[in-house]
């Protein structure tokens, strides 16, 4: 589901513009061609396919091409017709010079043992970037083929994002932790790593402009981290109040029982240790008697209910739990989204194998955000 944040809720709608229906199994991504009516889908059922606008309004396929195992990832870049599909398998299918999206030239580079999670490709040092749940991060050449580096982490690498300018990817992982890596040539070298999520990290945003990074979780967070301060700031959805940074402590800063690790205090007062948990309206270390309750509060882009403080959930009046955000039904369970912010276009893929073409110009001086259903 797609969800709209506003300073009050508007009732303007996106409008559905086409489906596009062929695939036999999920569609992994749907990327739409800039300045053309067209649009590049992968699949699960093992198919690329490059779909153009004809007279009569439909869509249909200028590229069919069959892969040697189920797609899960994709690329495009645009200025040079070319396209990097990664695989189930741990490869990387190369469609280079897709000259006006009739032929094709293609080669496979074996980039992981495992199922590709992500790609990004860099025109400027021809490396096609890519991580996969083979533990690894890896930058091959595209020009020779060659393997340039890997570099692997503890747990499947689950998205991925790229500054250009100066060579830094950001790799999320399924333990919640977010690697920056320096690329070379033939190495690469570890920056930081931020931590902060409580669950897996499930995709990665990058603002090269403002420098900041935005990561979104199983635990139903997104965090917007200042990578200039090297700071992380809890924010749910763009527009609103930042909730506050969690604080640390070795007790329950409500209650003062300890946690599991505190061993001395545990000796101490002969209590066992508890689980630690954060207030998202206040940030505090609690204990969860102490955080029972769970409340929404739209100002700092919690729509649904997260955990609070009983103290905390007492300060929320009824008028603060209203919601900011406006929801639009896809109609489909949707796995993969992209937009044209220039011609205020959206594309949505999902498990139902259909892909639709949504404008969005008629939501009105809308912040877009990606937004999930709660499961």
């Amino acid at each position: 589901m797609a969800a709209e944040i506003h300073s009050r809720p508007q009732s303007s709608r996106p409008v559905l513009l086409s489906k596009i229906e062929g695939h036999q199994d999920t569609v992994t991504a749907a990327l739409l061609i800039p300045k053309e009516d067209g649009v590049i889908t992968a699949s699960e059922d093992r198919t690329i396919r490059v779909w153009l606008k004809r007279d009569s309004g439909q869509y249909w396929p200028s590229i069919y091409h069959t892969m040697a195992s189920p797609c899960s990832a994709m690329a495009y870049h645009h200025e040079s017709r070319r396209i990097f599909v990664g695989q189930d398998n741990g490869a990387v299918m190369y469609f280079g010079h897709v000259s006006c999206f009739v032929e094709v030239n293609f080669d496979t580079f074996q980039s992981h043992q495992n199922r590709v999670s992500a790609i990004i490709f860099s025109v400027a040092v021809e490396w096609v970037i890519s991580t996969g749940h083979d533990k690894c991060v890896s930058w091959m050449c595209t020009r020779s083929g060659s393997m340039l580096g890997r570099h692997f982490f503890t747990s499947w690498a689950s998205c991925l994002q790229y500054d250009f300018d100066t060579q830094y990817a950001f790799v999320g992982d399924y333990s919640g932790q977010i690697t920056l890596l320096k690329l070379e040539q033939s190495a690469c070298s570890v920056i930081t790593t931020l931590k902060g999520h409580e669950g897996s990290i499930v995709c990665l945003w990058w603002d090269p402009i403002q420098r900041l990074l935005f990561s979104g979780a199983s635990d139903n967070s997104i965090i917007m981290w200042d990578i200039g301060g090297r700071k992380g700031r809890t924010l749910l959805l763009q527009g609103h109040q930042c909730a506050p940074q969690w604080l640390e402590s070795d007790s329950c800063q409500k209650c003062e029982q300890p946690f599991f690790w505190n061993i001395k205090q545990m000796w101490d007062t002969k209590t066992l240790g508890l689980r630690q948990h954060h207030c998202r309206k206040c940030g505090q270390a609690v204990c969860g008697k102490c955080s029972s309750k769970r409340s929404s509060y739209p100002i700092m882009g919690f729509e649904f209910q997260v955990r609070v403080c009983d103290s905390c959930y007492d300060s929320i009046k009824d008028e603060d739990r209203t919601s900011l955000a406006t929801f639009h039904e896809g109609k489909h369970n949707i796995s993969h989204m992209s937009m044209d912010v220039a011609r205020g276009l959206m594309v949505t893929c999902g498990t139902d194998r259909i892909v639709k073409i949504w404008d969005m110009t008629p939501v009105v001086g809308c912040s877009l955000a990606t937004g999930f259903s709660p499961h």
